[in-house]
């Protein structure tokens, strides 16, 4: 039995190219249907993309992956991709990643976003960045009802550069939004629950750790970048008081994502993360009762 059970969740998190439920068309969807602000001048202006990268974003979206209605959960993720905010790792850090959690049940958003680091940005990590991860909670929340969301079940889910934008928005204060006549801006920005996959060093710094979700986290024990402020903000959320969960894999390094690497229990990191969303009631509701 314990083997047919380790089999079925390898199989719900593995290779993405495995067989699933059939998948519902993605939906592209605009943050600001008038421009982010700053931004509004070069919104026009089309992305760049190759290979398993996105960059020249200026409008950022998220691209919805429901999940299929036959096993629907009603929690959500939105996704945050890495790439050091010079560019958007879409597919193995994106769309692979939302394929894999909508065999769970959950429906996925994936965010694309400004990026700080590119060539001649004029963007900020703390300001642009970020404000777009939180713009995209406000968004889902919004919207839970025409996706049959629960609004007290929306997590994110960052890697690596993206993992810094999950702590930026969910462990430390949100800034003072202007007043404005944007409906959206009225809607709490703090997600229900966290996740950070080698999230970078940004996120050792957590300034609101006692009001944090819960968080599950996961990084390479080898990991020259990112091992240490994951052990760092685990630390941290531990001594407030919040629920976390932390998975520091040996001779693992950076970027292993679902199922790049020659390592069983790196590779199995997928099923822990399933097991914490259990667990902590995200799947079947109990959290948000």
């Amino acid at each position: 039995m314990l083997f047919r059970y380790l089999v079925s969740l390898g199989l719900l998190f593995g290779t993405v190219a495995a067989a699933q439920a059939p998948a519902t068309s993605p939906l592209t969807i605009p943050l600001w249907p008038n421009g982010a602000p700053g931004s509004e001048a070069r919104r026009a202006e089309p992305e760049q993309a190759k290979d398993y990268w996105v960059k020249n974003i200026h409008d950022p979206t998220i691209t919805a992956f429901p999940a299929d209605p036959r096993h629907a959960t009603g929690a959500s993720i939105i996704v945050v991709p890495g790439g050091g905010h010079g560019i958007v790792v879409w597919t193995t850090e994106g769309v692979n990643v939302a394929r894999a959690l909508n065999r769970a049940g959950v429906t996925v958003f994936v965010l694309k976003y400004r990026l700080a680091n590119e060539p001649g940005s004029t963007y900020s990590v703390e300001r642009d960045a970020a404000g777009d991860l939180r713009r995209a909670v406000r968004w889902v929340r919004a919207n839970a009802a025409r996706f049959s969301l629960d609004p007290k079940r929306i997590g994110v889910m960052g890697f690596s550069a993206g993992g810094e934008l999950v702590s930026l928005v969910a462990d430390n204060p949100e800034p003072a939004t202007p007043t404005t006549r944007d409906p959206l801006d009225r809607i709490s920005a703090r997600p229900d629950f966290q996740i950070l996959v080698f999230p970078g060093p940004l996120a050792a710094t957590a300034r609101d750790a006692v009001h944090a979700p819960p968080a599950f986290l996961v990084a390479g024990s080898r990991d020259e970048c990112c091992a240490a402020p994951t052990v760092a903000l685990y630390e941290q959320l531990r001594k407030a008081g919040v629920s976390a969960e932390l998975h520091m894999y040996a001779e693992a390094g950076h970027a292993f994502n679902l199922d790049e690497s020659d390592r069983i229990s790196v590779i199995h990191w997928p099923d822990r993360l399933y097991d914490w969303l259990a667990d902590g009631g995200w799947l079947d509701g109990a959290a948000a009762r």
